[in-house]
């Protein structure tokens, strides 16, 4: 991890790395993917529609092979890592912030026997270890926003991007007419003082040399995501008890109602943004 990471990126890593925060993440969230789900049903899995996720963005990339060489940017626990190289055999780079979240990446790639298609780095997004025109596919799931500078992460991705190259990535962000202040719960308890938007999004492509192709809105799968892991944390509350501590699940209960407080009122905005270098 650089030194030179944002105060938002070496908090959200201290978060990550914490016993509670891998705990919860790896066994409610959806296990080897922690990131928003596409839900067909209110009683849908977390992990099948998370899964359903990677599947659907994976279908914007027709020319993804075996010879593709792929970055994703907060790999988390690698689900979309061992989805993209089982299925294309393609060469994936995942660089993750959390140490702890990267071991059992490296963990879970060896016993699928996936890990010389997959080499997890312990980085920072903000300062790429990579050389210019690195990879055919820059990916990322619900990780940008955990950036105190996203122009220079969204500037990052680019950079390594070979010409012709696509940046596919979701990101939780606030609508494009977000009234100012309602989403200050929100802030305070991922500690961030701002969300991006799409129209951000769309002006760090024009200016960054990326050509949007598709933003395919599913802001409605927010409130579902986030309102389906609620009600698994109450379910499973008391059998969580010698794993995560009661703190930690009173505080998470809190931040994701404000998730779908937030979604439900219209302010919050999430999909699939896919631009091409």
């Amino acid at each position: 991890m650089s030194d030179g990471c944002s105060t938002a990126v070496s908090t959200a890593r201290e978060y990550y790395n914490s016993e509670d925060a891998d705990n919860f993440y790896f066994t409610i969230w959806g296990g080897q993917d922690i990131h928003i789900g596409l839900y067909e049903s209110e009683d849908d899995p977390i992990a099948a529609a998370s899964q359903r996720t990677v599947e659907r963005m994976a279908s914007r990339l027709p020319s993804i092979d075996s010879d593709s060489h792929v970055l994703d940017m907060g790999a988390g626990y690698g689900g979309a890592a061992r989805y993209l190289a089982a299925k294309f055999g393609c060469r994936v780079t995942a660089l993750n912030l959390s140490e702890v979240e990267n071991e059992r990446n490296r963990r879970l790639s060896r016993e699928q026997g996936l890990d010389h298609l997959i080499d997890v780095v312990d980085g920072n997004f903000e300062d790429l270890p990579f050389e210019d025109d690195s990879f055919d596919i820059v990916w990322s799931q619900d990780a940008f926003l955990h950036s105190g500078a996203r122009e220079t992460v969204f500037a990052e991705a680019g950079r390594v991007l070979r010409p012709g190259g696509d940046l596919v990535f979701t990101d939780p962000m606030q609508a494009d007419d977000c009234p100012d202040g309602v989403l200050q719960p929100i802030l305070d308890r991922i500690h961030l003082e701002t969300l991006a938007s799409p129209a951000f999004y769309r002006e760090m492509g024009e200016r960054h040399g990326l050509t949007e192709v598709a933003f395919e809105d599913h802001t409605s799968q927010l409130v579902n995501h986030y309102s389906r892991v609620l009600a698994e944390t109450a379910l499973r509350e008391d059998d969580l008890a010698d794993q995560i501590s009661q703190e930690y699940l009173e505080r998470m209960k809190r931040g994701l109602q404000h998730w779908v407080n937030g979604g439900s009122r219209g302010d919050l905005a999430w999909g699939i943004f896919h631009f091409r270098r």
